[in-house]
């Protein structure tokens, strides 16, 4: 039941903040195109490991590789493998990230290492997905976790297999973010709606008529005025950005059957409907008993045991009750809560109530 009631509130809260008058920012609802990240990868050796490496035949011959530049001649098969692993490095390089800064990496085991704990990253080229070298990476290895084992016990904590470099990698190639493209500002929406589009294309055209227009329901277009130097660009940009507007959604219901946890839209209604709602309870117990030969039962009398199986159906009673056609999810979530209903009650209620017609929202099942 203290489910139940965190999710009455939570329905409580998004029908509060529905009917505010308060806006969204623009600047947070948007991403502004030409402003995003580039994926980087490259394949790395970890030394320095207490004997959690991987023993991997590739970490020895990449061990072997890195001596050979160093005029050390060594076979892969005289090394000792248990104290580095392969490893993946992974980055993102922003749109803002320039020659010379630092990004952080996120180091992951490539074969059956058992921990990253203690290791350092050796020098790692990190490319794009055109192939070209944009940083490079090295650096100690810190982990969100921890492991130990002695000769017959171990304890590890959290993941010690995936571990990162704060600021581990030096940028070597910039990617620049352009953004005005044919003289036009793209504002994306996280969340594409047609009213939400305008109400943004709205704010932006109360401070010069013109400026902007939603092309579709997840795109708005701003031209950049004449007079406005190359760089004004930001601070133009920022202005945008602080504007508010009254954003707009679908009504929606998203259920997670697997842990009980419903999230209803501000915009969910439904039809006047009646709902009863009870439950069948079977109880299956077996009991063991034990039958004694009487007395002078004569020869061949022997105890005995048997199972007697005992079966018990017990069901609720449901009521029919009618719920009126709701107009905002604080009069939903009253309605359903005088019904004393669990989550999972609510779950097939809500299932049932679109099967039925009456719920005007779009149910989603994670």
């Amino acid at each position: 039941m203290r489910r139940f009631f965190y999710i009455i509130i939570m329905l409580a809260i998004l029908a509060g903040l529905g009917s505010q008058a308060l806006g969204e920012r623009i600047k947070d609802i948007v991403n502004v195109k030409g402003e995003r990240g580039n994926p980087l990868i490259g394949y790395g050796l970890v030394v320095g490991l207490a004997g959690t490496g991987d023993g991997a035949e590739v970490s020895k011959r990449t061990l072997a590789s890195l001596l050979r530049r160093s005029n050390i001649a060594v076979a892969a098969k005289d090394l000792d493998a248990a104290n580095i692993a392969s490893v993946i490095v992974t980055a993102k390089l922003g749109p803002f990230d320039r020659t010379g800064s630092t990004i952080d990496v996120t180091v992951s085991t490539m074969g059956n290492s058992s921990s990253l704990q203690g290791g350092k990253l050796l020098m790692t080229q990190l490319e794009g997905a055109d192939g070209r070298v944009y940083a490079v990476a090295q650096g100690s290895i810190i982990l969100g976790g921890f492991g130990a084992s002695g000769q017959d016990a171990s304890v590890t904590k959290n993941h010690t297999t995936v571990g990162i470099v704060p600021g581990g990698a030096n940028v070597e190639r910039e990617e620049v973010a352009n953004i005005v493209e044919n003289g036009e500002i793209s504002l994306l929406l996280k969340n594409p709606d047609h009213g939400t589009a305008e109400g943004i294309a709205g704010a932006i055209n109360s401070l010069q008529p013109g400026l902007a227009f939603a092309a579709d329901a997840g795109t708005i277009r701003v031209r950049v005025p004449a007079n406005l130097k190359p760089t004004q660009i930001n601070a133009f940009v920022n202005r945008l950005g602080h504007l508010q507007v009254q954003t707009d959604q679908p009504a929606v219901v998203v259920i997670n059957e697997r842990t009980g946890t419903i999230i209803v839209g501000q915009n969910v209604s439904i039809s006047t409907v009646a709902i009863a709602h009870g439950s069948l309870t079977i109880t299956t117990e077996e009991k063991e008993y034990v039958s004694q030969p009487g007395p002078f039962s004569g020869e061949g009398a022997t105890t005995e045991s048997f199972n007697r199986t005992s079966i018990k159906a017990a069901e609720q009673k449901g009521t029919l009750r009618v719920v009126p056609k709701t107009l905002t999810v604080t009069i939903l979530a009253q309605a359903l809560n005088q019904m004393g209903l669990t989550p999972r009650d609510l779950i097939a209620i809500f299932q049932a109530l679109k099967q039925a017609g009456a719920l005007q929202a779009e149910l989603r099942t994670m």
